[in-house]
């Protein structure tokens, strides 16, 4: 059974920065690609924030964090890190990590992601 686990989220003042990771169990997590979304209100769709192949050749980034974020996996501990600088309040959001099983070229749409984590809480005080 393939569970992902977020951790690192919490109560930053803006500009300050943290660090989530996404720990999976049940899978070889090296062969499959990975994005961090965000979840702002209830009802709404999630948004892609950050995403890695699964051979870390490539990364991707929403307009609205590039140059702050930064993704990276260390496929031996099985873990993806969601590096957050720069924080703003905007950032505010439960965030999730995922993977797309699909081994296909990398996809921001949260519709073709297979597994998601429970979401961990960021919020960025003004």
């Amino acid at each position: 059974q393939v569970q992902l686990v977020e951790s690192g989220g919490g109560l930053v003042q803006a500009g300050g920065s943290l660090r989530l990771s996404c720990a999976a169990s049940g899978v070889t997590y090296g062969a499959y690609n990975i994005g961090w979304f965000r979840h702002d209100h209830p009802g709404e769709d999630r948004l892609f924030v950050a995403g890695i192949r699964w051979n870390a050749d490539n990364t991707y980034y929403s307009d609205s964090v590039k140059g702050r974020f930064s993704i990276s996996r260390d496929n031996a501990k099985n873990t993806v890190y969601l590096t957050m600088n720069s924080l703003e309040p905007g950032d505010t959001a439960v965030y999730y990590c995922a993977l797309d099983k699909s081994l296909l070229m990398f996809r921001t749409d949260p519709a073709f992601y297979d597994y998601w984590g429970q979401g961990t809480q960021v919020t960025v005080s003004s």
